[in-house]
């Protein structure tokens, strides 16, 4: 089988993907590494009694198709020596500096071998705190996180890619208020994105307009009290003006906790649709459900195929992973928790001639989510009857009178899959389009117009496509409202910037509801959106049962990596990509950020 790779897919894998020897030349291709990361994935069949070259082919298969990739690390490093597979993991930030150095410890280990990690500081006595053994003051979690920043600099993941954090703190730490405000500050912790959990107990406070109690994590006392309707205005006005803090509901992540006996999970991964218990990794793959439409649905048959190969795939990675730390894999191993997710959801929508921001895509993407998480569940119990369920089944959610046992303790997650939509050729995530047009420049200040595929093909198809035309919508990046575009084209060729911040988050809620980890999804506004906008969204999301929200005001960073348009007032700022200096361009959504020409992102 030969596979349609495009040129921008190509460039990625040359620069990050493809394996090269000790002078830095390359010496595979990009066939040579999906046979590689095939036949180490079905290795571990061999311990069940199967035979790995069934299982090899039917990856081969499923990847060369693209149809279906695992997460970075895996393509990265399966069939190589370092060998580690997983993208997400937590380390817990215990309050003593032993216990924060062994974290940055970690952390470095595991970067260097392309992994992302998420910390939960709220565990860290405040600032001004008694430090009993100096009689001196504590410093404070934000001037820790400060030490994993700057030790992320220094580490680059297994050699093509800069490290990625998530640092969380509770909403009801004292020190919150300087968390909250850390990254209004541009130059500060740049190597992390940063949330706050917030507690369903804050939240009623903010609804009812009363205070709520900050708690010293090392006494269990209160140490204040502050007006939750202020600090909330505060986190809204932040995330206007930069797009952090995000926020996590850390109470309805736990309601959803698989294995509540073992502990709460207090963090996620770099780019939060990952929560986990510390000392905890999950493997990730997603399937582009762009590329299995029919006439007029999804093709169901070919869709539960391979929900079906990805969860096999995915339960022989936990196998075969080399993990970084024994902590690690003792967690992982007991739980094998996993997260099939999708992207190329609004090509899909688009070959479907469905709106994005239509009750029909809304209800087309539960029946979606719907239909692979009862097949991956299917699937996970499958396994279970032949491997044995997981380890931590026992006290599970999933033990149940009469419910079938099942090998992993969670199958289904919505990850932003920003590299990985590049190599697919796809749409990101379940995210709108980002542009239907853009303007590339490259080498010698050439100006090249890009559209996207399935535009140019309707425009050409129905006779009005021209030049001047995409032109036109590269200036703008819109299609919404321009003359000499067909109605119905300017209403399914939605992008990011036209869809209200309701169909977003409706968008969210229906994949979120049969989804067992999270949801990566940004929620765009325009630049002339207001904090009372983002308060209102922060509100809304919590009512509709999200585990996290993003929001992302366009042009509100100066750094801002993806951008469309030109005198229609939306300047692509000339900012060059932090690892190979080239300048990036657009064509990928949200704060989910791509480089083209070296395949530099924050999300894994």
């Amino acid at each position: 089988m030969e596979t349609p790779w495009t040129p921008n897919a190509i460039t990625v894998l040359e620069r990050r993907y493809l394996r090269r020897d000790a002078d830095g030349a390359i010496v595979e291709t990009p066939a040579e590494l999906l046979r590689r990361v095939a036949r180490a994935l079905a290795a571990p069949d061999a311990r069940y009694g199967d035979v790995p070259t069934r299982a090899e082919e039917r990856f081969h298969d499923a990847m060369a198709s693209l149809e279906l990739l695992p997460n970075s690390p895996t393509l990265m490093n399966a069939g190589r020596e370092a060998g580690q597979l997983a993208a997400c993991f937590v380390l817990p930030v215990e309050d003593s500096l032993d216990g924060i150095f062994d974290a940055v410890k970690w952390a470095a280990l595991i970067q260097q071998t392309g992994g992302g990690t998420g910390f939960s500081f709220s565990r860290l006595r405040p600032a001004g705190d008694r430090v009993s053994t100096t009689q001196g003051q504590a410093s404070g979690p934000l001037s820790f996180i400060e030490v994993f920043n700057t030790a992320t600099d220094a580490i680059r993941q297994g050699g093509v890619r800069r490290g990625a954090n998530m640092g969380i703190l509770r909403v009801d730490h004292p020190d919150v208020l300087e968390f909250a405000s850390a990254k209004s500050d541009p130059s500060r912790l740049r190597n992390f994105n940063v949330s706050l959990a917030l507690t369903d107990d804050f939240l009623r406070a903010v609804e009812e307009g009363r205070d709520y109690a900050l708690v010293n994590p090392r006494t269990g006392a209160e140490v204040r009290r502050l007006d939750a309707r202020r600090v909330f205005a505060l986190i809204a006005r932040l995330a206007w003006l930069s797009g952090e803090p995000g926020v996590i509901f850390i109470d309805r992540i736990n309601a959803g906790n698989p294995t509540p006996r073992l502990g709460p999970m207090e963090s996620t991964n770099p780019c939060g649709e990952q929560p986990l218990l510390p000392f905890e990794a999950c493997n990730l793959a997603s399937i582009d459900v762009g590329k299995v439409v029919g006439d007029r649905d999804f093709d169901w048959r070919r869709l539960g195929e391979l929900v079906d190969v990805g969860m096999h795939l995915l339960d022989n990675v936990v196998d075969a992973n080399h993990y970084p730390l024994p902590q690690i894999e003792a967690v992982t191993r007991a739980n094998r928790k996993v997260g099939l997710g999708v992207m190329g959801f609004a090509d899909a929508l688009v070959r479907l001639s469905v709106p994005y921001d239509s009750e029909g895509a809304v209800a087309l993407g539960e029946r979606l989510m719907a239909f692979i998480e009862e097949r991956s569940r299917a699937a996970s119990a499958r396994l279970a009857e032949r491997r044995g369920p997981f380890a931590n089944f026992p006290g599970s959610r999933w033990d149940r009178p009469g419910a079938a046992p099942l090998r992993n303790a969670t199958t289904t997650t919505i990850a932003p899959t920003g590299t990985l939509s590049i190599l697919a050729g796809c749409s990101g995530g379940i995210e709108p389009l980002y542009a239907v047009s853009f303007v590339r420049r490259v080498l010698e200040g050439r100006r090249l117009v890009e559209v996207h595929p399935l535009f140019v093909e309707r425009a050409r198809r129905e006779g009005w496509y021209s030049e001047a035309l995409m032109e036109r919508i590269a200036e703008r990046g819109s299609v919404r409202d321009l003359d000499g575009v067909p109605p119905a084209a300017q209403a399914l060729f939605a992008t990011a910037h036209d869809v209200e911040p309701r169909w977003h988050l409706a968008m969210q809620a229906a994949f979120q509801r049969h989804v067992h980890n999270s949801v990566s999804k940004t929620i765009n506004l325009p630049h002339d959106a207001t904090p009372e906008d983002v308060a209102a969204i922060y509100r809304d999301a919590w009512r509709l049962g999200l585990k996290g929200v993003t929001v992302y005001r366009d042009c509100s960073r100066a750094d801002q990596v993806l951008s469309y348009g030109g005198d229609g007032g939306r300047p692509a700022p000339d900012v060059p990509c932090p690892e190979c200096g080239a300048e990036i361009a657009p064509g990928h959504q949200g704060a989910c950020t791509v480089c083209l020409r070296c395949g530099y992102s924050r999300c894994l």
